[in-house]
């Protein structure tokens, strides 16, 4: 049986971060990195954007080259998929029954996609986005496709949509509750984006739920709630994932919506950790509720914090939230979170297609959705950090910048 001084499951990029966080604090132990698919870590955004409209190529998507892994001595396990966890002996077992021995290990598995319950929902037109090879699958039926319909209007969903757009396709966005972007966005964002998308000529249905998606081995169309039918060749659902947890969960790891972990990310279980989209941690800028973050941002700056925590350093998970989403030519960047906002402020004119929404909490900036404001976005990060307060009146002036605002505060 071969054992590895860390064991990191999960070659995304919070595993990678990880591996490499790990050599960069000068760790000299063994370390291998085991991941599900075939192919070494990679960026996942552009898998929704620029990687599905065949503007980028697969080579540039890899957080490194091959050869990297090998020169940091990082063992490459991949195309596996670890089952169980014996937290008493230290080894994990994969699907092929193959036991790996840790000395600790990091868990950085993220989700997998939610999946629609209907019936229909296995036909092979039916996809969702989450790797390089759904990614591929859906870039290899394109060519029969002229009708697509996306489930759900979040990121992902919006992204695929643009995407498929500039593809040549028509599409048709289904969102379930009464606005796109409605759990990560206030209305003046989501009403924006939406107009957006309906200029581009996506058919986007609000309010609106999936009863059946028919076809014999091929897709004909999508039956909503209430019988209408939509004739379509392809569906794509993207209505959030499920935090991959099942062995930590069954070796005892406290856990549920994702796993557990304290302020240095590690779990209840000894000696490991579980960092990224899996894992729940209480996050001050979410008032101090416990929470996933679904972002590269958590999984890289969790990543470094394991990374700290192993090699014996003092250290505590505090990062600033932040996204970002490209569609069209709108780049919207994301600082904070405006869970509980109580007041929303814009910066800027919509129509100018440039502009920024900033949430206030009891007067307190949380939060700041620019699109195309990098600027706002750069700025912000200290405001939201600080949680400062600024009159209204002029944080809603364009003309002032957040830098100006900010040293007028010191």
């Amino acid at each position: 049986m071969r054992r590895y001084d860390v064991l990191i499951v999960g070659a995304g990029h919070g595993g990678a971060q990880a591996a490499i966080a790990l050599r960069q604090n000068k760790f000299a132990g063994s370390i291998a990195l085991l991941g599900d698919e075939p192919d070494p870590p990679y960026e996942r955004p552009p898998l929704s954007k620029d990687y599905l409209a065949g503007e980028k190529v697969f080579p540039r998507l890899l957080i490194r080259p091959p050869a990297f892994w090998d020169e940091r001595d990082v063992t490459l396990l991949l195309a596996r998929r670890v089952v169980a966890v014996d937290p008493v002996h230290r080894t994990v077992t994969t699907v092929d029954g193959e036991m790996i021995g840790y000395g600790e290990m990091v868990w950085a598995t993220g989700g997998t996609p939610r999946q629609l319950s209907c019936a229909g929902a296995d036909l092979p037109e039916v996809h969702t986005l989450r790797t390089r090879g759904d990614a591929d699958r859906m870039r290899g039926r394109l060519a029969g496709v002229e009708t697509a319909v996306v489930v759900g209007g979040g990121y992902i969903g919006l992204e695929t949509a643009a995407a498929l757009t500039k593809l040549g396709k028509k599409v048709v966005v289904l969102e379930a509750l009464p606005r796109i972007l409605a759990r990560v966005a206030g209305e003046a964002l989501s009403r924006f984006f939406e107009a957006e998308h309906r200029v581009h000529g996506v058919d986007i249905r609000l309010e609106t739920q999936v009863n059946a998606i028919q076809g014999t081995g091929a897709v004909t169309g999508i039956q909503l709630v209430g019988g209408m039918i939509i004739p379509c060749q392809m569906v794509v659902v993207g209505i959030g994932i499920l935090p991959a947890v099942e062995p930590l969960l069954a070796a005892g790891a406290d856990g549920g919506n994702g796993v557990e972990v304290d302020d240095r990310c590690r779990t209840s279980l000894p000696g490991i950790y579980a960092i990224g989209d899996c894992a729940r941690h209480a996050n001050r800028y979410a008032g101090g509720q416990r929470i996933r973050l679904e972002s590269v941002q958590n999984a890289n700056d969790q990543a470094t914090v394991a990374a700290r925590a192993i090699t014996g350093q003092a250290v505590s998970y505090d990062a600033v939230p932040w996204f970002w989403s490209q569609q069209y030519d709108l780049k919207l960047q994301t600082i904070g979170l405006s869970l509980g906002h109580d007041q929303v402020v814009i910066r800027g004119d919509p129509a100018s297609r440039s502009f920024s929404v900033v949430y206030l909490k009891k007067g307190r900036i949380v939060s700041l959705d620019c699109v195309n404001m990098a600027r706002d976005y750069i700025h912000g990060r200290g405001l939201v950090a600080d949680a400062v307060i600024i009159d209204p009146k002029r944080l809603a002036d364009s003309t002032i910048s957040l830098r100006e605002l900010a040293e007028a505060l010191r």
